[in-house]
């Protein structure tokens, strides 16, 4: 069994992407009998930074991990103490987590000082190479990080031809497992219930944080462009990360307002179940992407969605599964409007199996696998 540290957000920082990701793969591997260790920001982002309303969880810490509050992002002196210390745990394997380049400097100077024990295995999970909203130095920051690992891991064909760009290391490509940490579905006429929603109504869910490229804009034009009917509804959960007030107009001035339920704040763990239970359709209207973890979670619940063309996105959704469109109001429409009438009792065979293809095992494998690869490799 081998020693495994986590570099990445984790307790007290909020749930969200990430941190559920990270603490969902520790646990992975501890059930497989390894040892692990997760080293997570004392500071992530500096207020000013961050969009959000807070950083922080305001649940109780998860009592089977072990978490070291450690790395601040924004201080040299931090990085090389944090380095030192992750260098002497003597991991088999460190593995980071990479979603931005405003992170490159921290991370990729910890992850040098680390691998000079001669020991640690350095391995990237990169979610964007470049991100959706680009900044000056993005490049030049990414660089700097890829330079620091020794290999890679990628959830999409896309991010794994972009890093492609910055690197000839060895560049390893498993899709993102499945969400199922947070509960099994609930009946839906109990989760409707839980949120005053009538159970003779079709509900389209949009979920996750709102940015500009995500399209719900796109979504909220589209939802206006369908047929009158009024057992539709449009389910928009997720705190705003950007363009509150123009959402907020858009949603007032439509002619649907009336079907438009807002739960605009941070979904916590323990509530995501009951919004995904609650729906008929997930839509991911994108503007652009590389790969989401709301597929994941869309599939662990067993709903059909709809995704835009964009990125990897539609990688995981045949058309078994779900729509495909374009992120123009107008296509979005119509897929929404077919999948209305779309065939559930095969969707629901389908489903099953693809969520065999998505397991933490086949995850955590991977960076077995790929440990191996970098020792042989040395």
């Amino acid at each position: 069994m081998s020693k495994i540290v986590i570099i990445g957000t984790a307790y007290p920082l909020r749930g969200g992407g990430l941190a559920t990701f990270n603490e969902r793969l520790a646990r992975q591997f501890l059930a497989e009998g390894h040892e692990v260790l997760i080293y997570t920001f004392t500071l992530q982002y500096p207020e000013f930074l961050f969009p959000g309303k807070s950083q922080y969880s305001e649940g109780e810490p998860p009592d089977d991990l072990n978490i070291i509050e450690a790395i601040n992002s924004v201080n040299p002196i931090n990085w090389i103490c944090s380095g030192l210390k992750i260098k002497r745990e003597y991991a088999d394997i460190v593995l980071i987590r990479y979603w931005i380049p405003f992170m490159a400097p921290c991370l990729g100077t910890i992850a040098r000082i680390v691998s000079s024990n001669k020991h640690s295995k350095i391995i990237g999970i990169i979610d964007n190479v470049i991100p959706h909203e680009k900044r000056p130095g993005d490049r030049i920051f990414t660089k700097y990080f890829v330079k620091s690992v020794g290999g890679f891991l990628t959830m999409s064909e896309l991010v794994k031809n972009n890093l492609r760009d910055f690197t000839q290391k060895e560049i390893d490509l498993v899709h993102h497992p499945l969400y199922d940490n947070f509960g099994e579905k609930i009946p839906k006429r109990v989760a409707r219930e839980k949120l005053n929603i009538p159970n003779d109504v079709y509900v389209f869910l949009f979920f996750g944080f709102i940015r500009k490229y995500k399209g719900l804009d796109l979504l909220i034009s589209a939802f206006e462009l369908l047929e009158n009917n009024e057992n539709l509804r449009l389910l928009i959960c997720g705190e705003f990360y950007a363009c509150e007030e123009e959402i907020n107009d858009q949603i007032n001035r439509s002619k649907k307002n009336s079907q438009i339920l807002k739960h605009t704040h941070f979904i916590k763990d323990e509530d995501v179940g009951i919004y995904f239970s609650a729906a008929d359709c997930v839509v991911q209207p994108y503007r652009s992407a590389t790969q989401s973890g709301v597929t994941p979670l869309t599939y662990h619940f067993e709903i059909p969605m709809i995704v835009t063309n964009v990125g990897a996105l539609p990688d995981l959704v045949p058309p078994e599964l779900g729509k495909v469109c374009i992120p123009e109001p107008e296509d979005i429409a119509r897929a929404m409007q077919e999948m209305l009438t779309f065939d559930l009792d095969q969707f629901e065979i389908n489903i099953k199996d693809e969520k065999k293809k998505l397991s933490w095992e086949k995850f955590t494998s991977a960076i077995i696998q790929l440990g191996e690869k970098l020792k042989l490799n040395k």
